[in-house]
This record gives C-alpha cells, structure tokens and sequence, in this order.
C-alpha cells in the first residue's frame, strides 16, 4: 500500500473532530448553521451557488509518471504539479486556520483484494456524514490501525484566485494520481468528494485487470447478476432497487476475475418529484434519521418538498446502502448474467428495450446516449442529446476505448448479454407523447435479467437494426415498437433519422479506434 504522508504536513489533525457519531455530526452541522433540520429526521444542506458539480473547474495533474495514460483532453485538463504543490500549503494553511476541522475514515472498494483506505479532512461537519453515508465503513477495530492510501483535503469556503493559482475560477478539484491527494474548494456540492475518488479508481483499477463502472448493480435469489448503466435521470437508482433483487450498489462498481464489487457503502439517489408508491424504498431511505438531503425545498412545517426544484432540479439524498429494504451485504456479486444500457429519450424513436449483439453493446456504450429535456435549461426549446462514451465520460481518465476494450472481453469471457432499455417518451416527443409508465419498464428489465427474454423471437427495426422482443409478459405488446404509437408514423421516421444522424457524429471520433464491425453496429439510417 502506498502512502503519502505529506498530504496532511503541517496540519495538525490532533485537534481535529475524527470519525463523529451521526447525532455528533448533526450537533456540529446546527451549531454552524450549515444545516436545516427536517421533519423526518434527515437534515437539508442547501450547496448554492453549485447545485451540481463543476466539471470544468476540474484538473488532473500532469506529471511524468501518468502523463502517457491519461486521456489528456476536455475532460482531463492537465494541471501543473508546480502549481498543484503551492495549492496543496496553501489549502494546508487555510484549513489549520479554520475554527474546527472534521476527519472522516472511509474504505473504498468492497472487495478486500481490491479496498482502498480514504481520509477526508474537512472545515465542514455535514459533509463528512455525506462521505460517511456514501462509502464503506470501517468497524471500530479497523479505525485504530487506519492508514489512508488516498487523501482529499475539502475546504468548500475557501476560494482560489485564478489569476496566482491557475485555475479557471474560484471553483477547484484538483486530482493528483501519483501523490493520491485530491484538493477541493470554492464548492459546498457533495458530490464533488464522491466522484473525485471514482475518478482516482477509474485510473487505479484498470492497471490491476479491474474494470471500474459508472452503473448500478443487483444481483436475484438465483445469484445472477445485472448491471445497469445509465446518465442522471434514466432510472439507473430507480430501477435497480428491485425488491424481489438484492442491491449491489446504485453508481459506482468494479467488475475483477472475482466478479463485481461496489465501490462506495452507500447511495446518492435523486429525489425530485420521488413518491413512495413508485419508488417506496428511497422515499423510505430518504425520509430516515442519518440521511443528508441536499438542496431539498422545505416546507413551513420543515417535511421535504421533493416536487418543488425552486432551487436545483437536482433535489438529492444520500444515505448507507443499508437503508434499502434489500441489499447484498458485501457488496460484492458474480459475474454479470445481464447488462442493462439506460438511455432516456426524450424524442420517444428508440425501443423500450432492445436485445444487443456484443457489437451493439460496444457501439451503445461508447455512444453513452440519453436526452435532456426541453425546458430543463434556459434556451432548450426541444431535446437536446448528450453523449457520455461509457456512460461517464467525464469520470473517466484512459482513453474511453480502454473501458470498452476490458468490458467487450469480460463481457465474451462470461457470456453476459446486453439490452438497450428506454426510460424516455412514448407515442411522441416531449411535449406530445408521454414518459414511459415505470411499471412497464420495470416489467422489462425484470424479464430481461430474469432470462425470460433469452430465447423470445424478435423482429428487427428499420432505422436502427435493433431487434425489439415481439412480447414481454404484463406488457401492452402496442408500446413495444415506438413506430406503432405514433399518431403520425412519417413525424416518426423523420425524427428517428434526425437521431440516427446525432449517433453517427458522436461516433466519428471513434473511427480511428473501433473496429468495423463496431462501427457498422450503429443506426442503419444515415450510412
């Protein structure tokens, strides 16, 4: 194990608040009026003026020990280590400074072949029981010999000059691979400090054989295991939360010769507009003592308005992996029997679900589609689509085609069979037809890890190629192929061509690396 001991240098962590019991934690975060307490029993940070992450105030450090494998580019924007080093004391100093300091002790990565110690210093409380919540805890035993391998100094109000620093704005998330030190600032977002350390393992793993995985996991009574890949709002929480299925983990996963294990103990699930008729087990988890709700509207009486998005769409809980009514508890699972890719198409042309052959699956998933709704940003008049290779590009640090490489051989070595499933629109665009019923999907996705779907005769799509089941049981057979639920099939077929064409401009900067057979696994319209 590898370790940095200068990453806390001059710090002195011997006054710091280490490893606090939640109700320490809620005391600390009311005190520093950081926090509103619920009804429920959560509290409700509010992270303004970042409700989301910043992905361009992000940087990777470049230096000569990773520089030839990083994916050097819009993603990863190299940062000077010269520069990274003065940051790294000036960040030091900030937090010796401040009022009080928080340490948190954290495990990544369930499988002990492959866990990762992780400390977070912070000036705020409420953020280290995000962090809490979100990975793996360590027993009481494992706390007094912990040694942290990977380090992430948070000082979310504290702000860089961009001018002496080199960064973009006031807003930093320095990443630092060799020295396993992430710096951030100028945020008060949470999900920084989670997807900073899915960034380091998507660079760690892949060098030990393990392919690290922007997807959630669950695995049946049967042991079978399903993943589900998919961006924000395609149902990847949602739909894995199965509670005839034991959850794995909703984000974040690593697939070894072992099998798959998840990388984080807890899950940061959406929750705007959540009800607990669809979705009872998060509207449970989110409504629990211990639960950090984020950017939540509350209401007079202080119960969680999770319809209201007057301050961010991006309504969030985060909570232990253990709230869940049904979970594995090692996080750990088999090889995957069934791979499920999400895409949310608000221009309702693709299938509900669609049986892939190994070169759709690679097509699909360095394609990473979905599609942000009309009226979501100022100024988008009508779906607007959004390629993330992977289906987590922005995470991602070697060159998408690695990621795709090690699934397309885990994938033959174990037999797996992909889906492409759309959660979107149904008899229309947005705006004309209607959000696929949840009910139905679920239906789906069930049938299809189930392996009722194996062998079920399918018919082939003409814009597409893809081959759409002929009947899935307790689903309407008319909503299986969009065509048919179009009141105008001509608006249909211009509008499947217009998406046909988006997927082969994604895919031109994949040309030079993917195979023929790859790239003819794409749309038939438009060659």
């Amino acid at each position: 194990m590898t370790q940095n001991p200068s990453a806390t240098a001059n710090l002195d962590l011997s006054k710091a608040h280490q490893n606090l019991s939640v109700p320490e934690v809620y005391e600390h975060a009311v005190k520093a009026g950081a926090v509103q307490l619920t009804a429920d029993g959560p509290f409700n940070a509010v992270t303004s003026p970042h409700t989301g992450r910043s992905p361009k105030d992000k940087f990777t450090v470049r230096e000569t020990a990773t520089e030839q494998d990083v994916h050097w580019g819009q993603i990863n924007v190299p940062f000077d280590e010269e520069k990274f080093n003065l940051m790294h004391q000036k960040v030091l100093a900030y937090l010796e400074e401040r009022p009080a300091i928080y340490t948190r002790d954290v495990f990544a990565c369930a499988d002990p072949a492959y866990r990762m110690p992780v400390r977070f210093v912070s000036e705020s409380a409420w953020h280290m029981l995000f962090v809490n919540n979100m990975f793996i805890r360590p027993s009481a035993e494992q706390l007094q010999d912990f040694e942290p391998e990977f380090t992430v100094l948070h000082a979310p109000e504290m702000q860089a000059d961009p001018e002496t620093d080199g960064t973009r704005s006031g807003t930093f998330i320095l990443v630092h691979l060799t020295k396993k030190l992430v710096l951030i600032g100028g945020t008060r977002y949470a999900g920084e400090l989670k997807k900073s350390i899915f960034s380091a393992l998507n660079y760690l793993l892949p060098k030990q054989g393990v392919l690290s995985m922007h997807c959630s996991a669950n695995v049946g009574a049967d042991r079978s295991t399903a993943l589900f890949f998919g961006l924000s709002g395609t149902g990847k929480t949602t739909l894995s939360a199965d509670p005839d299925r034991a959850l794995i983990g909703d984000d974040e996963h690593g697939w070894s010769d072992n099998g798959v294990f998840n990388l984080e103990g807890g899950c940061y699930a959406k929750v705007i507009k959540l009800s607990a008729e669809a979705e009872p087990d998060i509207y449970a988890a989110s409504h629990r003592f211990g639960t950090v709700l984020e950017n939540v509207v509350l209401n007079p009486d202080r119960t969680p308005d999770l319809d209201s998005d007057s301050i961010t769409e991006n309504t969030r809980a985060a909570y232990p992996i253990h709230f869940n009514s049904n979970t594995d508890k090692d996080g750990m699972g088999g090889h995957p029997n069934h791979i499920v890719f999400l895409s949310a198409d608000a221009w309702g042309v693709l299938p509900p679900i669609a049986k892939l052959t190994s070169e759709q699956a690679m097509y699909y998933f360095l394609s990473g589609y979905t599609a942000k709704l009309a009226g979501t940003e100022r100024g988008v008049t009508e779906p607007e689509a959004t390629f993330s290779a992977c289906f987590g590009e922005v995470f991602m640090v070697w060159d998408p085609t690695v990621y795709a490489e090690m699934l397309a051989e885990k994938m033959a070595k174990h037999k797996a069979q992909a889906w492409l499933v759309n959660t979107g629109w149904s008899g229309g665009p947005y705006g004309v037809g209607k959000r696929m019923k949840l009910s139905f999907t679920r239906a789906m996705v069930r049938a299809a890890v189930d392996g009722r779907l194996n062998d079920a005769p399918t018919e082939t799509e003409p814009v597409f190629g893809l081959a759409i089941p002929k009947a899935v049981p307790d689903v309407p057979s008319e909503v299986l192929v969009p065509r048919s639920t179009w009141a105008d099939p001509a608006a249909y077929d211009q509008q499947a061509a217009k998406l046909a064409q988006l997927f082969h401009e994604n895919f031109r900067r994949f040309e030079a690396s993917a195979s023929d057979a790859i790239k003819g696994a794409g749309p038939l319209a438009g060659r």
